[in-house]
């Protein structure tokens, strides 16, 4: 059952419905009110076409040919050698799901009238996203101003009958796509080539995909490093709330609520009530600042993204016919400064989590060394956190922020740009390694929690340790553990972990983010 439909260019977008459209579960329409924007936002074109007043795109070159004069006759070529010129991407080409996204947040930014286009452009652009037939799209190749010129250069090359698209499970040409569902190539009309080309569609959407997969992380950092601080018997005083309203950062004070709940009416911790240990290690009981910073900055690329999301990026804006500005929407850096500070909170997460897998393999407290009884012939665990050292360190490597660099194109007039693409493939870089260093945690800290039973940890916990035993035995002797690592990033990637807390949680009455759920709850 499809949710109520989205309204383009007219409701607000959010990184969650523009997944929901993605994945087709949600719909979208063009309302009548919407085309009368797009539509008088078109003959605003067509008459400064006729004015023959010079405007930049429209019948001038483009970067540093601006003030080259294109005659009326030649406008059509020129959006078409736009396209071609402009498809320089290389590299392997971005997921399926991201394409889609891209056209989607490109659909809404053109629906609101600012951009000239042809309601004929947008509906072909929606038919392709509606019928699944999804542009090929090089990873390489923007530099985030004058938008993602290249990657949306491929992403639209289909309306011309050229590119490549995925078609029912095939990679085909875009004009054989086209020809098998009787449809014509487009012939774009001035000022059409550079609405679809300028624009951060391309950061935006690999930001959309960030935001959804970091979430999840976060929840998941939460839940492994409360299974991890139940293996090692670690306090839960450090995760009161009268320590954290004196510090109240909200990113904080909302871990620090989770590993609450998580952790309620644990029978390991009433077990150790009383023990004599002053205080645990920093990867224990300084969870709620790390993962709480790591949440801050979810939180500001989460509000960044939703203000771009609904924004319009290209270039020239068309207000009227006597009205059009040639600014700088387009840049990328108000996402990509954003998107570097995620990509250090995403490799922190994953950092601190190495950690506290280091911790458990210690020993002590009555766990065996190496989380094994007979090493020696068996390296136990010790392997898995080799994985989990080099993901953490190439991570680290990973954590340079792209926007920091610029070089001029365009001979001199494009002379500082984002390199946002950069940073918002990078962040999602960060977050695959992110998920395989959670994967080994969850692994260890499962068999860690084996030799603690018959005591028992919370509800939450336990069921969290019955979905990996679900998948994952025990091991009490050396086997392939890259099986293993690789099951448990599956349970992680796919949501099951965190689902199955929050079904118990739901289940108990326990709001696990708390008060702050509206805001880190929802993307």
């Amino acid at each position: 059952m499809k949710n109520t439909s989205f309204a383009l260019g007219l409701d607000r977008l959010t990184a969650g419905t523009a997944l929901k459209i993605a994945r087709g579960e949600m719909t979208w329409q063009l309302s009548a009110k919407t085309i009368e924007k797009v539509r008088a936002s078109r003959k605003a074109v067509e008459a400064i076409v006729e004015s023959e007043k010079t405007v930049y795109g429209i019948n001038t070159g483009f970067g540093s040919l601006c003030t080259t004069i294109i005659s009326r006759d030649e406008t059509t070529k020129l959006q078409h050698n736009l396209l071609r010129s402009h498809s320089v991407g290389v590299g392997p080409a971005i997921p399926a799901e991201v394409a889609k996204l891209m056209m989607v947040l490109k659909c809404h930014a053109l629906a609101q009238g600012y951009s000239g286009i042809s309601a004929r452009t947008l509906e072909r652009i929606i038919w392709h996203v509606d019928n699944d037939v999804i542009p090929i799209v090089p990873s390489q190749g923007s530099l985030g101003a004058s938008g993602d010129l290249a990657p949306l250069a491929h992403l639209f090359l289909p309306l011309l009958g050229l590119g490549k698209v995925h078609y029912k499970g095939q990679i085909v040409d875009g004009g054989e796509a086209l020809q098998r569902e009787g449809l014509a190539s487009l012939q774009l009309g001035p000022k059409e080539g550079l609405a679809l080309i300028n624009g951060t569609q391309f950061i935006a959407a690999f930001a959309v995909k960030a935001i959804e997969r970091l979430h999840n992380c976060l929840d998941t950092a939460d839940i492994v490093g409360a299974m991890t601080l139940e293996s090692l018997l670690g306090s839960v005083r450090p995760f009161e709330a009268a320590l954290h309203q004196i510090r109240p950062f909200p990113g904080n004070c909302v871990v620090a609520h989770r590993l609450r709940q998580l952790l309620h009416n644990s029978k390991m911790v009433a077990s150790h009530v009383n023990c004599e240990r002053v205080q645990d290690s920093y990867s224990l009981r300084c969870m709620p600042q790390v993962h709480g910073a790591s949440r801050n900055a979810w939180l500001h690329l989460k509000e960044m993204l939703e203000i771009e999301l609904n924004s319009v990026t290209d270039n020239p804006i068309i207000l009227d016919k006597d009205n059009s500005i040639s600014g700088g929407n387009f840049h990328g850096q108000p996402l990509a400064l954003p998107l570097d500070y995620v990509t250090l909170a995403a490799s922190e997460l994953g950092n601190i989590s190495d950690r506290r897998t280091f911790l458990l393999l210690k020993g002590g407290t009555g766990l065996p060394q190496l989380l094994m009884h007979n090493t020696g012939i068996n390296s136990g665990f010790m392997i898995p956190q080799y994985t989990s050292a080099a993901l953490a360190s190439e991570n680290k490597g990973l954590c340079f922020p792209a926007s920091a660099d610029s070089i001029p194109t365009s001979l001199g007039q494009e002379d500082h740009v984002s390199m946002g693409s950069i940073s918002a493939r990078k962040a999602n870089q960060v977050v695959d390694n992110l998920e395989n260093i959670f994967a080994v945690e969850l692994l260890c800290a499962a068999q860690a929690f084996d030799y603690r039973h018959p005591l028992k940890s919370s509800p939450i916990l336990e069921a969290c340790h019955n979905l990996v035993r679900q998948h994952i035995d025990h091991a009490e002797e050396d086997r392939v553990f890259g099986k293993d690592i690789a099951t448990a990033a599956d349970i992680i990637a796919s949501k099951k972990l965190v689902t199955t807390a929050n079904k118990v949680a739901l289940e108990l009455n326990a709001n696990l983010n708390g008060e702050y759920h509206e805001a880190f709850g929802i993307y």
